[in-house]
């Protein structure tokens, strides 16, 4: 069973909270079905999908993935990602409230990340202006 500080550790160094938003004036864009998903992650290479598997025991939520690269002198890896909300807004961002991240960048991301959840929260996202808001706040992620 995975520490608590060993799982901010791995997260200060290989994980990430971020949101994909869709910027409206774009036409090429590919349309998706929703305008804002906001995802944490970690990434690992392929022989460390065990860990990834803990984390989801851990957390009890998200699923774990293969994310194949073919890239000269890069590995084939795996992520466990959190995309539902409700896991998000109950599991995810409470763990780390209370088991605060060491790297300042990451913590930013984090500090952002929850307001980008506390803005879906309240419904912002639904409106054109609102979802311009969240796009140039997710533009303050690393």
């Amino acid at each position: 069973m995975l520490k608590k500080d060993y799982i901010v550790g791995l997260v200060d160094g290989e994980g990430s909270f971020t949101a994909y938003v869709r910027k409206l004036n774009q036409s090429t864009e590919k349309i998706r079905r929703v305008r804002i998903e906001p995802r944490f992650y970690v990434k690992l290479i392929e022989k460390d999908k065990s860990i990834l598997d803990e984390l989801k025991c851990f957390f009890r939520c998200g699923n774990v993935y293969f994310q194949g690269d073919k890239r000269k002198n890069h590995q084939n890896c795996y992520r466990f990602e959190v995309s539902n909300r409700r896991d998000l807004a109950q599991i995810i961002i409470p763990f780390f409230k209370e088991n605060k991240l060491c790297f300042p960048s990451k913590r930013r991301d984090f500090e952002i990340f929850c307001k980008l959840m506390d803005a879906i929260g309240k419904g912002l996202h639904l409106s054109d202006a609102g979802l311009e808001k969240l796009y140039e706040l997710k533009q303050q992620m690393h």
